[in-house]
């Protein structure tokens, strides 16, 4: 019987760029008598890059799986170690997680032999809960280094703190006696490039030397992370994942998760921040710790020795990282849940947990932002949202959905046209443009030359009577007369609308420069400037519903809740929703996003409109198209993930893609149901057969998997041995 080729896109052996080559895990094999071949390495880590150097382990077809001496010799075979996979290939999750049994019962075979196999037996259990810890220490604590590198090289574009050039600005100035924040961020202490090299605090002498240094140090950022990661890692480039997602799904990308990468990804992800780009670190802070965990599964045996046990810690590295990214561990779990893990058992839940909950402890302890909280964003708004806001809160939701399908399809086009195109061979070139467009435009608007982050906290804000920023310049009326706690709804003054006019500005300048940068050659986050954009989106509706509410408070709809002279609207919780709603755009997630957002935030008593717009967002941007921008790049990548979240129809009958040659006997198959184990054992007596194709019915072909033999008669052998075991005792 002749095999047809069954093609899963990105199966390479040599490339994953190229798609014009492909083969399955094994091939799916020929007729009669061909050999199954696996190459292996005994101490080869197989998510390093390091240099495959092994033997071959076959194992030969055929053979009547009555004959017991066959079955144990095939039981009882050494299975290949680490390095068993080629480089983009797939697992065997079968042969794995029989390995992991096999090892299981043997170990508790022995524990009772002597205090020295008990000791064994012990650390195996607990194997998982160390590894899990020092992923989280280590995530924590170089989630907290990242941080504090960014925030620092960020400022450096603008100047430096004489006092002590290790602080960034507003550390300098954390000692200053001014009042508010305007004068706060003008300390003496705080030095621009201008007064130091011409000496000039303002003028237009000052403008231009500090816009020139501004764009010097943010070419320079750029130019310095993406060499360092063409010449020493490139798979430290980009987010990473859609790569731990086809990881987690059983794929092989040796290299990926190894020591070089994370400690290019490292110093990289700090120089791409800080040199402007619209991009984040919280995705290629999920990469960090899931390096971090590949390489101390290496440590423990239990999991070095096995790629599905392997892929459990990855799990929990991932709930780790973005615990980190956001300071939201229990979002971290949920988004390890959700959104990039394949397979997750019980107890994956509870070690994830763990690792999420150890790396926010330590993030904690080296206190990164400064203000004592886990969180990125703690808002402290004073007043409570009421029913009538649900529906712009919608319209958010609604932006969201429309800017993620948006993105998802602009960005896809740009990526293909740059791996169609002379252009994606010069990627130093292209990051080296995208961050001169990005610094020369950027500069002159006080919002897209602010950090991303400080943008959203800014957005997020509630006006105070210490805020001095532009978007609280309300003018004061009789009902304002007296400063208190809640400040109430006032008419918007000449700053706020010179603000929401640069917010216009920055939002169209976010949404086209995140096109082009996500997927550019350094490392490249997605949550954050999605944030950004939705924040700006949603500090304007807030504005304007905060407008509408002061001068129609007699219209029905605010009446009964906006008095005159009361805090009605609070625009920074529209800026907090239009953030969700624009990521769940993005990346289609619902529930962990909506937990992270809370958790990020502080405000629990909000989660109604998140949710709200969250699912709205979702459903308008499936509406254009079922994929996130994870699960677009994976596709655009060609690697071989089938997404468990999808409906698949079968269409394709068994004919279709196995026929038999001239003079073999009809297909062989087998059927979802109504086989018995008898069935299979005569089936693979009588034939010779690499494997078999797997049907709905007889009377309806229609093809829905594909069995092994290797794994059928292991599976068979298995069950008759439990089975004997059964009535030997049982008698």
């Amino acid at each position: 019987m002749e095999s047809e080729q069954l093609f899963h896109r990105g199966y390479y052996r040599n490339s994953y760029n190229s798609i014009t080559s492909a083969s399955s895990d094994e091939e799916l094999l020929d007729g009669a008598g061909v050999i199954t071949d696996f190459q292996t390495s005994e101490d080869d880590n197989l998510l390093d890059g390091d240099t495959v150097v092994g033997t071959h382990y076959t194992m030969t077809n055929g053979g009547s799986i009555n004959s017991s001496t066959h079955l144990l010799d095939l039981l009882d075979e050494p299975i290949p170690g680490v390095g068993t996979y080629d480089d983009f290939h797939t697992i065997d999750w079968v042969r794995e997680k029989c390995k992991d049994r096999e090892r299981h019962r043997r170990i508790n075979s022995k524990k009772k032999e002597s205090a020295w196999e008990m000791t064994k037996s012990l650390y195996d259990a607990w194997s998982g809960w160390l590894v899990v810890t020092l992923t989280g220490l280590a995530s924590g604590a170089l989630a907290g280094l990242i941080d504090i590198a960014a925030d620092w090289m960020t400022d450096l574009k603008e100047g430096i703190c004489l006092n002590a050039l290790w602080y960034n600005h507003e550390q300098c100035c954390w000692g200053s006696s001014e009042t508010t924040f305007e004068e706060r961020d003008k300390c003496p202490q705080w030095k621009t490039w201008a007064e130091l090299i011409i000496g000039q605090a303002e003028g237009p002498g000052s403008y231009i030397m500090n816009y020139i240094m501004y764009i010097f140090w943010a070419l320079s950022f750029a130019f310095l992370a993406v060499s360092l990661v063409k010449v020493f890692a490139p798979y430290a480039c980009g987010s990473g994942i859609p790569e731990i997602k086809t990881i987690l799904s059983g794929f092989i990308i040796r290299g990926y998760l190894g020591k070089w990468t994370l400690m290019i990804k490292t110093i990289t992800l700090v120089l791409a921040v800080a040199s402007g780009l619209s991009l984040g670190k919280e995705g290629p802070l999920v990469h960090v710790a899931c390096c971090c965990g590949n390489i101390f599964s290496y440590l423990f045996p239990k999991y070095s020795t096995n790629e599905a046990k392997k892929r459990e810690v990855l799990s929990a590295a991932s709930a780790a990282g973005v615990s980190v990214a956001f300071g939201a561990p229990i979002g971290g779990v949920l988004f390890s849940l959700e959104e990039v893990s394949y397979y997750f058992p019980l107890k994956t839940l509870w070690r994830s947990f763990f690792a999420a909950l150890v790396a926010a402890f330590v993030l904690r302890s080296i206190n990164p932002f400064g203000n004592s909280r886990l969180v990125l964003f703690y808002v402290e708004y004073h007043t409570p949202w009421y029913l009538f806001e649900l529906f712009p809160f919608i319209l958010l939701g609604v932006f969201g959905g429309l800017w993620g399908a948006f993105f998802i399809r602009a960005n896809i086009a740009w990526c293909r046209r740059r791996k169609s195109t002379k252009f994606g061979k010069y990627p130093v070139l292209e990051v080296i443009i995208v961050a001169a467009i990005t610094a020369v435009i950027a500069f002159p608007n006080p919002y897209t030359r602010l950090n991303t982050s400080e943008l959203i906290r800014e957005l997020f804000t509630d006006c105070g009577p210490l805020e001095s920023s532009s978007l609280c310049d309300y003018r004061n009326d009789m009902n304002a007369s007296k400063i208190v706690d809640d400040i109430p709804d006032r008419p918007a003054g000449l700053g706020v609308y010179s603000a929401i006019w640069q917010l216009c500005l920055a939002l169209i300048f976010k949404i086209i420069m995140t096109v082009f940068t996500f997927g550019i050659k350094v490392p490249s986050g997605l949550f954050i400037p999605s944030m950004a954009i939705g924040a700006i989106a949603g500090r304007i509706v807030g504005i304007a519903v905060e407008q509408l509410a002061y001068y129609h408070h007699d219209w029905f709809i605010f009446k009964e809740w906006c008095e005159v002279g009361a805090d009605c609207i609070t625009p920074g919780l529209y800026a907090m929703v239009g953030a969700a709603a624009c990521l769940g755009g993005v990346t289609r997630m619902t529930v962990s996003l909506v937990v992270i957002v809370f958790e990020l935030t502080g405000g629990l008593e909000y989660i109604v409109p998140l949710m709200a717009a969250v699912m709205t967002s979702k459903w308008v941007g499936d509406a254009f198209g079922r994929e996130g921008i994870y699960e677009a790049h994976i596709r655009l990548n060609g690697y071989p993930f089938l997404d468990a979240k999808e409906e698949f129809t079968h269409t394709t009958l068994a004919a279709d893609v196995m026929r038999p040659r001239r003079n073999d006997p009809p297909l062989a198959v087998l059927t979802q149901d109504n086989m018995t184990v008898d069935d299979i054992e005569n089936m693979i007596n009588e034939t010779s057969y690499n494997g078999f194709p797997v049907i709905m019915s007889k009377e309806s072909q229609r093809l829905v998997g594909f069995a092994l033999r290797r794994d059928l008669t292991i599976a068979i052998g298995t069950f008759l041995k439990h089975t004997h075991t059964h009535i030997h005792t049982g008698i």
